[in-house]
């Protein structure tokens, strides 16, 4: 794995966790000039706020950065990265522990990283940015693994459909697998038929690309299951259920789910953590041509479950129905999916609180655990079985949508569990994989939500 920090060396410049309660301590290890900066500008350690000071001939430079005490409301542990936007390039450590000790040290570090991101594909001059030296006494592997997988998955994201089309994340794909020396299959165009992923096919047939799925293991064959699905559209259209075109403008993005799954795999490889670990994606186009698939259609699923298309617009659900039940098929101790899924779940939890659902009351509790410590946080919702009526068909097993309104996510939900019946647990993620606007360790635009807070249950669990 790649270190993102900065090489140690003699030149960097110190930053100094502040709350007004060590203001005092700190202000006596801090050269006079920079003393007499803070007081001119107010600051004595007020969350949020930060003072760059110069002192000596060759005007080194120290910064202070206001921090919450240990037991704050709404403390957040990644406000070292707001820095990265306000600091001028360079390098710099940092100088003492925030409260909270080693692990919130290591916090700051990782907001560091994650808000230090660019998307520069496009760029021909990138900003420079400030750089960060690894604090000693952190595990600076680890915090590098995480943001690494958390820069892949935003950079997939990021990357237009002309550019990430379904051949283009297979590409990426296999070369996470390859890295990792994970083995590696793809089925793709009319052999999705003969192998029986019916659905899959009939949502990406009309795209200019074949659609396909990828399918790679990694791990000791007698090790824990642990299988991630994740939702590959390149673009969607709506298909002939077409969307408006204001809809489509964050549409390249509905390959997240997918991606959100490759940075994951890449965490946990990396980390060798003690796991069986499969990956399937399955990747389309959800495009119109005279072969698109049609409302009223029904086709058969890899399950034997049949399914009517109420709407072309939920085709997601389709593709993860095919992928889903070939996961079932082996049983694995845990199943997770991902997809940037409804509309409903942004309606009802925002953009920064995936909704999740979960067939193990344990692993839920687990999963809300460590998404709140990790500040990757998630909520569940309940797979409400007197919902499922609102899926019925009078000419199939079921429908693809809704016969109403209501309880969009949860009955997406419903849907996909109808492909899960012989998992130890599964969790299904919709997310939706984007900030709106910058935060500490949070950089508006794409976001691998869900990525770092089951990284770190998994690593405690098979660490």
């Amino acid at each position: 794995m790649n270190d993102l920090f900065a090489k140690p060396g003699k030149g960097a410049s110190p930053i100094y966790f502040v709350t007004p309660r060590t203001w005092d301590g700190i202000r006596q290890r801090i050269p006079d000039e920079v003393s007499a900066l803070a007081a001119a500008t107010g600051f004595s350690g007020q969350s949020g706020r930060h003072v760059l000071g110069s002192h000596g001939r060759k005007q080194g430079k120290i910064v202070l950065l206001g921090v919450d005490e240990l037991d704050a409301p709404g403390r957040d542990g990644f406000l070292a990265g707001k820095l990265v936007a306000a600091l001028p390039a360079g390098e710099y450590s940092l100088a003492n522990e925030p409260p909270g000790g080693k692990a919130a040290l290591a916090d700051a570090a990782l907001g560091w990283l994650l808000s230090a991101y660019r998307f520069t594909r496009y760029r021909n001059s990138p900003d420079a940015l400030p750089q960060l030296v690894a604090p000693e006494g952190v595990d600076a592997a680890r915090i590098s693994r995480i943001a690494s997988g958390v820069w892949l998955a935003r950079d997939l994201i990021h990357t237009p459909a002309n550019d990430m089309g379904p051949q283009a994340l297979e590409d990426a794909a296999l070369a996470v697998a390859k890295k990792y020396r994970a083995k590696v299959k793809t089925i793709g165009g009319d052999a999705l038929l003969k192998q029986n992923f019916p659905l899959i096919h009939a949502v990406g047939r009309a795209g200019p690309q074949e659609p396909r799925l990828v399918d790679f293991t990694w791990g000791v064959a007698n090790a824990p299951k642990i299988t991630l699905v994740g939702k590959g559209v390149c673009f969607d259209t709506g298909g002939l259920d077409i969307k408006p075109s204001s809809a489509m403008l964050m549409m390249k993005k509905d390959m997240a789910g997918a991606a959100t799954a490759l940075g994951l795999a890449q965490m946990i490889m990396d980390a060798k953590l003690k796991v069986r670990l499969r990956v399937l994606l399955p990747i389309v186009e959800n495009s119109l041509s005279s072969n698109s698939f049609r409302p009223g259609d029904v086709y058969p699923s890899r399950k034997g479950i049949t399914v009517e298309i109420g709407n072309t617009d939920a085709e997601g659900r389709l593709i993860l129905a095919d992928a889903l039940a070939l996961a079932d098929d082996e049983e694995p101790e845990l199943l997770f999916d991902f997809a940037t899924l409804t509309g409903a779940a942004r309606v009802a939890m925002g953009p920064d609180l995936p909704p999740f659902f979960c067939t193990s009351d344990d692993v839920a509790s687990d999963i809300a655990a460590h998404g709140m410590s990790v500040a990757d946080p998630v909520w569940r919702l309940p797979l409400w079985a007197p919902y499922e009526s609102m899926l019925a068909s009078k000419i199939a097993d079921t429908n693809n949508v809704s016969s109403g309104p209501f309880a969009g996510s949860i009955t997406a939900a419903l849907f996909l569990k109808k492909f899960v019946t012989k998992a130890k647990a599964w969790a299904h993620f919709d997310i939706y994989a984007w900030n709106p606007a910058t935060k500490p360790g949070r950089p508006e635009g794409a976001e691998a939500q869900t990525a770092r807070l089951l990284y770190d249950l998994l690593e405690k669990k098979y660490g």
